[in-house]
């Protein structure tokens, strides 16, 4: 099964926009109500407020999102959804204690009061000397903030949205007569911006949207009570215009519940495993949330001291950009408005740096890595993936094993690395798919599985903020009857 790669350019006209008299001039492509030097303005009226009342040191972010989602099931529209927010937070230093507060309201008054909230916390929470804005040498200056193509604004209708969520629908149902039910379909266009800045220099910020369309088909054999499958598929991109079709994507999810009917049940044993690139992701995740600053301090890591030692063999290398453009983990600096830059996180299997925010890597006594608010773009390799390392290619890596496409639970013990998770998939002899399986559970240590990663497929898939291909881990324990 191939995922749709191929693009449908959205057509949707843009809506009409409303903007209230004693709002600021802005963008009318953008839906946003609230301009970027309305919000420079009310993150400096906010800053100037700290200061007067005794700050030490003061950030504030206001943001504005809005968005559209539409949902239907059965050729039916089910729901239509609106969503507008904003909000500005203030964080407060005094010395090295911390206030926070936030509020919906950009009045004057209420700007005062919530500078005057922080500022209270602050003053009687406990000392944390690890407290604090970011070193100067470590903020982004303005000309390094780059413009990563992240805001693509889609003016779609709700009848628009509608449209083409009973098209991704119906391409699901006319699949097969076997596709007797659904889920339903939905799409979804939401998108943001911020400004944010503080006492020690930083100024910036930057829109960025993200849209998305999906479908949930259920597939049945002929008979009264016979076996129902459910799969999905989905696609999300920055800019609708890459998003893949509605007829490809209704079509894709189909072919997957159908793949899984006649599912059984299989005997406990300990096999190799494949994990569908959809899913490795996750495995990369939980590497990620391991070598993280707020894992390590607080020592409820399963991998401490981990720098500079090997994780993974010696084929796998692990890259982490930030400034890929429409990437979805792509920022020009991260939400403490600290430099980022490309780096290698892992080489030859050997880890090479962690994820720290200021405040980790004080803790540590460490350099930020720029990673607060999380990983950017993260892309795992191997030096032993050829271009022909397909999904086929890899089911003959497999062998004879299990191929997982479906998790569920959350099943990975952060502290001892212990793994555990209800899975469903594939049956594989001799290289070729069997037959399906369910209702089993796949096994391990994530620490072992790490190491034991036999080979990376060139079936690259981006999920988030990460992109890997499929994983074949050497030796994990499925239980099943």
């Amino acid at each position: 099964m191939n995922p749709p790669t191929d693009h449908t350019p959205s057509t949707a006209a843009a809506a009409p926009a409303h903007r209230p008299e004693h709002r600021p001039e802005h963008r009318p492509d953008s839906g946003f109500s609230y301009s970027r030097p309305f919000f420079e303005e009310l993150v400096d009226r906010a800053l100037a407020h700290a200061k007067k009342l005794g700050a030490t040191d003061a950030a504030a972010e206001a943001s504005e999102g809005c968005g559209l989602s539409v949902s239907v099931r059965k050729g039916e529209l089910e729901n239509v959804e609106r969503n507008r927010d904003k909000s500005l937070g203030v964080t407060v230093y005094m010395a090295h204690r911390r206030g926070q507060a936030s509020t919906s309201d950009f009045s004057t008054r209420a700007i005062e009061q919530t500078v005057q909230a922080a500022y209270d916390i602050a003053r009687f929470t406990a000392e944390d000397p690890m407290a604090g804005l970011p070193d100067e040498a470590d903020i982004a200056p303005p000309a390094s903030h780059r413009d990563l193509a992240l805001f693509h604004p889609w003016p779609i209708t709700s009848e628009e949205a509608a449209r083409l969520a009973l098209e991704c629908e119906a391409a699901a149902l006319q699949t097969s007569r076997r596709i007797s039910n659904s889920e339903g379909a939905s799409v979804s266009a939401q998108q943001s911006h911020f400004f944010s800045a503080h006492t020690r220099g930083f100024r910036g910020g930057y829109a960025s949207s993200r849209h998305s369309v999906s479908v949930a088909p259920i597939a049945k054999l002929p008979g009264k009570n016979a076996e129902m499958q459910r799969d999905a598929w989905y696609s999300s991109m920055r800019d609708a215009a890459r998003l893949a079709s509605p007829q490809a994507i209704g079509r894709y999810a189909a072919e997957r519940a159908l793949s899984r009917l006649g599912s059984r049940k299989i005997a406990t044993t300990q096999c190799p495993v494949l994990f569908e690139a959809t899913l490795a992701a996750g495995l990369l995740g939980g590497f990620v949330q391991a070598i993280s600053g707020s894992a390590l301090y607080r020592k409820s890591s399963f991998l401490p001291n981990s720098l500079g030692k090997m994780i993974f063999p010696l084929h796998i290398d692990i890259l982490e950009d930030p400034f890929v453009p429409g990437g979805k983990g792509s920022a020009p600096f991260d939400d403490e408005g600290v430099r980022v830059a490309p780096r290698k996180v892992v080489k030859h299997g050997r880890v090479q740096g962690y994820f720290l925010s200021c405040y980790s890597a004080r803790k540590l006594g460490l350099q930020t890595t720029g990673n607060a608010g999380g990983s950017h773009n993260l892309t795992l390799t191997s030096r032993l993936t050829q271009p022909g390392d397909d999904l086929d290619a890899m089911l003959q890596k497999l062998g004879t094993g299990l191929f997982v496409i479906e998790l569920m639970g959350q099943g990975l013990n952060p502290v001892t690395g212990d793994y555990s998770r209800g899975a469903s998939g594939f049956w594989v002899e001799r290289g070729q798919i069997a037959y399906p399986v369910h209702e089993i559970t796949i096994a391990g240590n994530l620490k072992n599985m790490l190491r034991g990663i036999a080979a990376v497929g060139a079936d690259a898939y981006n999920y988030g903020a990460k992109t890997v291909g499929s994983i074949l881990v050497e030796r994990m324990k499925v239980a099943g009857s």
